[in-house]
């Protein structure tokens, strides 16, 4: 991975000390298959007790981040922006590429012949390169609400999930979010409208949860008093707020993979298993073989 220098930097020996540790955090996760945000690196060094839970803090950390990237002491790619992301079609050296490509891609869908139907639904962009492995790995669909929901997602989740019902599964909504009054809230919005819209949902607060707060200890902060939910949740859970980008990565993978592996009727997921794997082989051979394929079609 490039550390590549552009610019000379004149850090403080208190810097390099923290873009060390930095370092070392990152080779950590790294090797379990996540690439942090800045924001996550942040909440690792405060429950670490590296670093003080303070906004001054976190800007701090962003400053020295951005100058040891630039003088070649913190790798390029290993802190995701998950927020700005371009977009390009894909392209083929030859048509045998493609169908090579295919191959490895193809999978049918696990779920059919399920009981349940689940989706993973996150508050925050920040955290889609946390889920997006172990929901590939369960074939469960994933997005970010960006907050609460837009009213067109919503529309078109409940239209989908009815369609999911109708055929005879039962869909259900595993939210993820922030413990603080607009996080908690959302759970109750998206279960409100989709009564509204469907008749009613499955949900499952997956996180962040006060029991999980009690477990793992995450930092908190000062919930917003400017927030209009604010007297509410304070009267509930007191003054503090937690984000969910302040648990470890696995844990939030964990969650997911525990909840969703509950629904899952093992011996037909086995039978479609082989299915993928059969018809893989199929495709696999057929990208082996492309150019006694294409000489017949001449």
């Amino acid at each position: 991975m490039p550390k590549i220098k552009y610019q000379e930097k004149n850090l403080q020996p208190s810097s390099l000390q923290l873009v060390e540790i930095c370092n070392a955090v990152i080779a950590e996760y790294i090797a379990q298959g996540f690439v942090l945000t800045l924001r996550q690196l942040y909440y690792q060094l405060v429950s670490r007790d590296i670093i003080p839970n303070k906004q001054t803090e976190y800007k701090r950390l962003g400053s020295i981040v951005n100058d040891a990237r630039l003088a070649g002491l913190i790798d390029w790619n290993s802190i995701e922006d998950r927020t700005r992301n371009l977009c390009s079609l894909a392209h083929w050296d030859t048509p045998q590429s493609i169908v090579s490509s295919a191959a490895k891609q193809y999978r049918v869908d696990m779920w059919e012949g399920q009981e349940w139907r689940p989706e993973v639904w996150i508050e925050k962009d920040a955290l889609l390169g946390v889920i997006e492995g172990v929901c590939e790995e369960l074939d469960v669909p994933f997005f970010s609400c960006r907050g609460y929901t837009s009213q067109s997602e919503m529309w078109g989740a409940s239209v989908r999930l009815l369609r999911y019902a109708k055929a005879g599964q039962i869909p259900i909504i595993y939210h993820l979010g922030d413990h603080d009054p607009s996080g908690k809230d959302m759970t109750r919005d998206i279960r409100d409208r989709m009564e509204m819209f469907m008749g009613g949902i499955k949900l499952d607060r997956l996180a962040l949860n006060m029991d999980q707060i009690e477990h793992y200890h995450p930092p908190p902060n000062p919930a917003k008093t400017t927030d209009s939910r604010y007297a509410g949740y304070i009267a509930e859970f007191g003054e503090e707020s937690w984000e969910l980008d302040a648990l470890e990565p696995s844990v939030i993978a964990a969650l997911i993979r525990v909840a969703v592996g509950r629904l899952i009727d093992v011996p037909t997921w086995k039978k479609r298993t082989a299915k993928t794997d059969r018809e893989r082989s199929q495709l696999e051979k057929m990208a082996g073989q492309w150019n006694k394929i294409t000489s017949r079609l001449k």
